[in-house]
């Protein structure tokens, strides 16, 4: 498949004590690739963990939510090419194998397994090929397989995606690493496609929950390729307690000040990465939203803005349809004032007080469209709330992936 065109390179990423990663070819459904990856970590690593909300969710998202009661992780297995999902009880049982086979090959705790998978839904996983591959990642694990975890867990990706930062917890240096797939079915409610992010730091799960979620919020919770939550989304963070620094209990803790906003960095980083890799897309867009009622009302005008396939298709066909960015948001449910309503794409002001701005010049807009890279902006008129949403644009790749997906 042909890399998307606003493509981001797999950064340097160092190891993290504590972690240790392997990858392989086990055929669960794509030839000559690896699809399946194991990282086993230090004993007292905590986790925390944020799910989909779809009412169909995976049987693996189901065991990771029970086993995140523990609050500590042993381990993590990923599989790519099916998604364990709408599988019933086999899909259930098919979990528990996994665990114990893991478990059986790294001696450590079953419950403290933890398992993802993405692809196809509705088809019994080739529970085999996965178990008799564990042995085999338990003896190839080393702290240096970042990219080719990231690679075995890919479904319509184009690309792999990973993030990183260096942080400070008091004068202690910690690192980040994390790593994500997705590309469709994205719009993630709580969680996302699949992510996870690894640090040495040493955080209680409960605080570590805290700061995930807030994390989360201003990440995954903020893009959207199609509209679609997927059965499958999961975001893990797991801290090795490898950094010796001074004790943090409470998430408003100044010590834990750069490690917020590093935490932060590295969850949007790879949520930008989604979109950049959306289904056959070919442009990245910001749309921002200001003027709205409160915070929430402007992420939901954003969100339908930039959910609409007309909106989408328009930038897609480089078209300045400006009228199409009107009625999203007049759609959105939330309070507009339609004669205080601007609208700006690029640097270019189109609308202005519920009409063409004076003036306007489309062939601006047009250049600015030409780009890989679209901002869109829009203030409602109605108070003081603001968000920031990215999405892709929709082109015929997007069918063409979509409707030969199970080929």
């Amino acid at each position: 498949m042909k890399k998307s065109p606003v493509a981001s390179r797999f950064p340097d990423l160092g190891a993290i004590s504590g972690v240790k990663l392997a990858s392989i070819a086990a055929g669960i459904k794509y030839q000559n690739r690896s699809d399946l990856m194991l990282a086993r970590f230090c004993p007292g690593t905590t986790v925390a963990g944020v799910f989909t909300r779809s009412s169909t969710a995976s049987a693996p998202v189901l065991l990771c939510r029970d086993h995140l009661r523990r609050g500590e992780a042993d381990a993590l297995i990923v599989n790519a090419g099916n998604a364990n999902a709408f599988t019933g009880k086999t899909g259930r049982l098919h979990c528990q194998k996994t665990c114990g086979a893991v478990a059986a090959a790294i001696n450590c705790d079953a419950d403290k397994v933890f398992v993802a998978s993405t692809g196809v839904i509705g088809e019994p996983l080739k529970i085999e090929r996965i178990v008799d591959s564990i042995p085999v990642l338990a003896g190839s694990l080393n702290a240096a397989g970042w990219e080719d975890a990231a690679r075995s867990i890919m479904t319509t990706d184009t690309f792999c995606k990973g993030a990183g930062a260096q942080s400070k917890i008091a004068d202690t240096a910690v690192t980040i690493n994390g790593f994500a797939k997705g590309s469709g079915m994205i719009e993630p409610d709580m969680a996302t496609l699949l992510a996870f992010v690894f640090t040495d730091a040493n955080i209680p799960s409960r605080l570590l929950q805290e700061l995930l979620v807030e994390s989360n919020a201003q990440s995954f919770h903020v893009i959207t390729v199609d509209s679609d939550t997927s059965t499958s989304d999961t975001c893990l963070l797991f801290a090795t307690g490898r950094a010796e620094h001074p004790a943090v209990n409470h998430i408003d803790d100044e010590l834990l000040v750069d490690f917020r906003h590093s935490l932060q960095a590295v969850m949007l980083d790879l949520a930008k990465q989604v979109i950049r890799d959306g289904e056959g897309a070919t442009k990245f867009i910001q749309v921002s939203v200001g003027g709205a009622e409160h915070n929430r009302a402007a992420r939901v005008i954003a969100k339908s803005i930039a959910n609409s396939p007309l909106v989408k298709t328009a930038i897609a066909g480089e078209d300045a349809n400006w009228g199409r960015i009107v009625m999203a948001v007049g759609k959105s449910g939330e309070q507009a004032d339609r004669d205080k309503l601007s609208i700006t794409i690029g640097d270019v002001l189109i609308a202005k007080h519920g009409q063409a701005a004076d003036g306007y010049d489309e062939s601006q807009v047009a250049r600015h469209l030409q780009r890989h890279e679209i901002r869109v902006a829009v203030d409602v008129g109605i108070g003081h709330g603001a968000a920031t949403v990215w999405t892709c644009d929709l082109t015929h790749g997007y069918i063409t992936i979509n409707a030969d997906y199970r080929s």
